[in-house]
C-alpha cells in the first residue's frame, strides 16, 4: 500500500467514525425527545397561598375572613393591586415502561386563570425524570388579581380561594401552558410545541 492510499484509508476511517458519531448522537437525542413525550404532567395543587399577606390556608370563605384581613385587602385594593403569591406544584411522571430518563434543564411557563392568560415566567431547574419515579416541580407564582380580574373584593377572594383549593372557593379553572427544554448529547433542546398542564378543577 503506497503512502497516498494510507492517507486516504486513514481519511476514510476518520469520516466514517465522525458519521458514526453523528448517528449515535442523533439516535440519543431521539431517545431524549421521545421520553419527554412521554412523561405525563399533571397540577399536583398548591402550596402557600397567601392573597396580600393574608394566608389562605386558615380562610375557607369570603366570611371566615377577620375584619383586619378585609381591611388589609380593602386597603390593597384602593392601591390597584390585589397580589395573589403561591408554589403551584406541577407533577412529572415517567412511565416505568419507558426506559429512558428525560433530563429536563428548563420549563418556560405561562399561568391561565379561568381560561384567561395572565403571567409567564421560568423554572430554571434540572430534573432527572427517571422512569417509573413520580416528580414535583414546584413552580412560584405571583400574580396581581386586580391587573386580570377587576376589583371586586369577593368575587377576586373567592378566585384566589378557589386556587387555593379551600372549600369554599368557587370552582375556577387553572391551566398551565408550559414548553420544557431537554438536554440532549448535541446539546439543550426546547420542546417543539408547548403542552397544556391541567388537573381537576382546582378547588372543587
Amino acid at each position: 500500500m503506497t503512502q497516498g492510499t494510507k492517507r486516504w484509508a486513514r481519511l476514510a476511517s476518520a469520516v466514517i467514525a465522525i458519521q458514526l458519531s453523528f448517528v449515535l448522537s442523533s439516535c440519543a437525542t431521539l431517545e431524549q425527545v421521545a421520553a419527554l413525550r412521554q412523561v405525563r404532567f399533571d397540577l399536583d395543587g398548591v402550596a402557600q397561598p397567601f392573597l396580600a399577606g393574608v394566608d389562605l390556608e386558615r380562610v375557607r370563605g369570603y366570611n371566615d375572613l377577620r375584619p383586619a384581613d378585609v381591611l388589609r385587602l380593602t386597603n390593597a385594593i384602593s392601591r390597584r393591586e390585589l397580589p395573589l403569591t403561591f408554589t403551584l406544584l406541577v407533577g412529572a411522571e415517567n412511565p416505568a415502561d419507558n426506559r429512558v430518563t428525560a433530563r429536563m434543564v428548563q420549563m418556560d411557563w405561562t399561568l391561565f386563570l379561568d381560561d384567561r392568560e395572565t403571567i409567564s415566567g421560568v423554572v430554571n431547574r434540572e430534573l432527572m425524570l427517571t422512569p417509573g419515579t413520580p416528580q414535583q416541580i414546584p413552580v412560584d407564582i405571583s400574580v396581581d388579581l386586580v391587573q386580570f380580574f377587576g376589583d371586586n373584593l369577593r368575587d377576586l377572594v373567592e378566585l384566589a380561594l378557589a386556587v387555593s383549593g379551600q372549600e369554599g372557593g368557587v370552582a375556577k379553572r387553572v391551566m398551565l401552558r408550559a414548553t420544557p427544554t431537554i438536554n440532549t448529547p448535541v446539546g439543550p433542546i426546547r420542546y417543539p410545541n408547548p403542552i397544556t398542564i391541567v388537573s381537576r378543577t382546582v378547588g372543587s
